[in-house]
């Protein structure tokens, strides 16, 4: 059989980029954001690398994490470039107002909820709307996040992401759902997110860590639970 060079230039692109993906060690970013959480971390890398071997993003060589396990007076989104690996932010993010409080417990992918939404993100073109500078991302989950377009999830800055103020008020400023950050880094943040680069929403929600198509993810499409999934829906409420 006779293989194009077509089909075996993307049959060697999508090995290199899953073998990138497999290089990337969570020890990296763990020494680069020593206050994440090392187990948060490796899910994320284990999601990317499930969505590139799968075909949802072409490349990529950033990644943006958020645990909103954190209190939202603590910083609680990373950005990182991947190859070589570096930390280019670790910054406070709001969750929506129907979320909670100062900590996260409510998350949904309904319109109207004013809830964040977990799991996987592509992001995808800017625009300036009503707050400014943002950046629209794509739910990769359907069920989880899917509807996020939909209910205009985006990334923007606020002049309600204030650390500040949060220290005196008991929690950061809450969006409708939008994971916004400060006014002062949202260019930065954006731009060096946007266009097909991966966010990864955490919470240690049980249905979400047991049943995520990017965490249960083997390379022969059958869903493997990983022993970093085990552990964190084990104290999962």
């Amino acid at each position: 059989m006779t293989i194009s060079p077509l089909r075996l230039f993307a049959a060697l692109s999508l090995f290199l980029s899953t073998s990138a993906a497999a290089a990337v060690a969570v020890e990296d970013l763990a020494q680069l954001a020593p206050d994440a959480d090392p187990q948060v971390l490796a899910l994320a890398l284990r999601a990317r690398q499930c969505a590139l071997a799968h075909g949802d993003i072409a490349a990529d060589d950033r990644l943006a994490v958020i645990d909103y396990s954190r209190p939202s007076t603590q910083k609680r989104l990373w950005v990182f470039e991947l190859q070589p690996a570096r930390l280019l932010y670790a910054e406070h993010v709001a969750h929506g107002r129907g979320t909670g409080e100062n900590l996260a417990q409510h998350f949904s992918n309904v319109d109207g909820s004013h809830q964040s939404s977990l799991g996987l993100f592509r992001t995808a073109e800017t625009y300036q709307g009503g707050n400014g500078y943002s950046l629209r991302m794509d739910g990769l989950e359907p069920g989880v996040n899917d509807r996020a377009r939909e209910r205009q999830i985006v990334m923007h800055g606020a002049p309600y992401v204030n650390p500040e103020q949060a220290l005196r008020q008991g929690r950061l400023g809450r969006s409708f759902g939008c994971p916004a950050v400060r006014k002062e880094v949202a260019r930065g943040v954006i731009d060096t997110l946007k266009d097909g680069q991966l966010l990864f929403a955490y919470y240690p929600d049980q249905r979400w860590l047991t049943q995520s198509a990017f965490l249960q993810c083997a390379g022969n499409g059958v869903a493997k639970r990983s022993s970093v999934t085990n552990t964190l829906a084990a104290g999962a409420p």
